[in-house]
């Protein structure tokens, strides 16, 4: 008998598999949790990957380690996290789908609109799951309730960083510099035109605009603010607007060290999503 929400045949113990493409922080983290807490929650660790694979040695075991990331098929990975850079995505994330559910942690790639249809159609052809962590979008599920529902008309997203936790280069490099004393808006528009200005610091406004098709990329708004007064923190505030007068609005206070690009509440948020990361067949699904 298959058990309707892991997709198993009773009575198999199998370990879901488990690839990680990237070793900043991020990936050392979801590593150091799979091999710390992985078994008692049915995960291994099938291999990982990082562009100077010199940073691997000493830190992951060999046997783990992943040379050419063309050669993934052969560690037979059920689930593959990315949390490198878009261009991996971009690149890759259309393999990972023919063989395996795979987790997208810069969905900012999904502005290009030639990889969003290519990977929804590779999960939908595939059978496996395109999955978008929630990361620090709160109550995305909720948005994605209201977007199946019809019933969404706006979303905006606004973040708000001290400067120096943009990673971010020409005109808004210059504008987040120049916020020294007081707040500076670098942006306000489409999230689509912001994701490849800002593609390390937006990937909450992106998995917004993925928990809400109806509106996506060129309909969600994003605001993005750097603030000399924020040393400990990250804040996102999201304003969705719907049918008949409803509208409701959040404020998320993440705490991050000064300079750092992910708050540390996103660390725990990206391995609960990990948790349940099965059973969910050829779609996109917000974690």
């Amino acid at each position: 008998m298959v058990n309707r929400i892991t997709g198993r045949m009773s009575g198999d113990l199998r370990r879901r598999r488990v690839g990680i493409v990237g070793y900043g922080h991020l990936g050392q983290y979801l590593v150091k949790q799979l091999q710390d807490d992985g078994l008692r929650h049915g995960l291994e660790l099938a291999f990982v990957w990082n562009r100077d694979a010199r940073k691997l040695v000493g830190t992951v075991p060999e046997e783990l380690q992943l040379g050419k990331l063309t050669d993934f098929l052969e560690r037979r990975a059920d689930v593959i996290i990315e949390v490198a850079h878009p261009c991996i995505v971009q690149d890759h994330g259309e393999s990972f789908l023919k063989a395996a559910d795979f987790m997208v942690g810069s969905p900012t790639a999904l502005a290009d609109l030639d990889t969003e249809l290519k990977l929804r159609k590779a999960s939908r052809e595939a059978g496996h799951t395109l999955y978008i962590p929630s990361g620090a979008l709160w109550g995305g599920q909720d948005i994605q309730r209201l977007d199946d529902g019809g019933l969404l008309q706006a979303l905006t997203v606004t973040m708000v960083k001290h400067p120096s936790s943009f990673r971010l280069g020409g005109h808004l490099g210059e504008l987040a510099k120049g916020a020294q004393q007081e707040r500076v808006v670098l942006y306000d528009g489409p999230v689509r035109r912001l994701c490849p200005l800002a593609p390390n610091n937006v990937n909450t406004m992106a998995a917004a605009c993925m928990a809400a098709p109806s509106l996506g990329f060129d309909g969600v708004k994003g605001c993005l603010i750097a603030d000399p007064n924020l040393p400990n923190y990250h804040v996102v505030e999201i304003e969705a607007t719907g049918q008949g007068g409803f509208s409701v609005s959040t404020k998320r206070k993440n705490p991050a060290a000064c300079g750092a690009v992910t708050g540390a509440a996103t660390f725990a948020a990206f391995w609960s999503s990990l948790l349940v990361c099965q059973g969910h067949g050829g779609r996109v699904y917000l974690c």
